[in-house]
């Protein structure tokens, strides 16, 4: 579980639900209607900008960004040398049946110990990583358009609500509840947004950031082991991936 996501996005809702208890007359900010406007409208707006394919696997993308969770570089930088260590000393056949830390490396080293070549290894774990990169960018995608429709569809319910107060002007006691409920809408597109849909949209593309350095990184090592590089070697050029900072706490560490 990545608890940053789920902190913020609590904790955000916490203090508007707060702010909206500790005030006067809090359930005049529940309204259905507004809400239809706002939610489901928005949802079928963005479903015209995207496939049901796409928009459906926008919601099994989203669990990632709860909680998908990659091994750390370093670990993973740790296992790749390992593994080349084993392959060097015992031949690749004995990586057979090993558990690894992903489905990806997985993949990876079962090519070599079937004993494909290296072309084919890359041309195989490189359409994987951009299959992969394409299907996390449009879940991202999804989302973001969801933030950009969610306050245009609050904006068109404020206006629907003002039409309908308008409309009816005799009543002077019923224009300040009237007005009430058709800034609702504009809160909840606005809070949708804002809170919810952008957050997810750009922690999805972060993930897949994350994910797409990862892949690379595997599949350097697997050509390098593959390669008959030294482990020593492959350890030092795998480093690359670490930020400048821990690349000098590693330096320290083995100095």
């Amino acid at each position: 579980m990545d608890l940053a996501t789920l902190i913020g996005l609590v904790g955000a809702l916490v203090v508007i639900g707060a702010a909206i208890i500790l005030g006067a007359s809090s359930e005049v900010f529940f309204n259905v209607p507004s809400l239809l406007i706002v939610v489901v409208g928005s949802l079928f707006v963005v479903l015209v900008k995207f496939s049901f394919g796409q928009f459906l696997g926008a919601f099994k993308v989203v669990a990632r960004a709860f909680r998908f969770r990659l091994p750390s570089v370093e670990s993973c930088i740790g296992e790749m040398v390992e593994i080349a260590q084993v392959a060097r000393k015992e031949g690749v056949l004995a990586l057979e049946g090993r558990d690894f830390s992903s489905p990806f490396l997985s993949a990876g080293v079962q090519l070599m110990i079937d004993g494909q070549g290296q072309d084919t290894i890359r041309a195989f774990l490189e359409k994987e990583r951009v299959l992969t990169l394409e299907r996390n960018r449009e879940g991202a995608k999804v989302f973001s358009a969801m933030g950009d429709v969610g306050p245009a569809m609050g904006m068109i319910g404020t206006l629907v609500g003002l039409v309908q107060m308008l409309s009816n002007m005799e009543d002077p006691k019923s224009i300040g509840p009237a007005m009430a409920v058709a800034l609702l809408t504009t809160l909840y597109g606005a809070m949708m947004a804002t809170m919810i849909c952008l957050p997810l949209a750009d922690k999805l593309s972060l993930r897949s950031s994350e994910e797409a350095r990862m892949q690379a990184l595997w599949i350097d090592a697997l050509l390098a082991i593959q390669d008959g590089v030294n482990p020593r070697i492959i350890e030092q050029m795998l480093k690359s991936y670490l930020p400048p900072s821990k690349r000098e706490l590693q330096a320290d560490k083995t100095g």
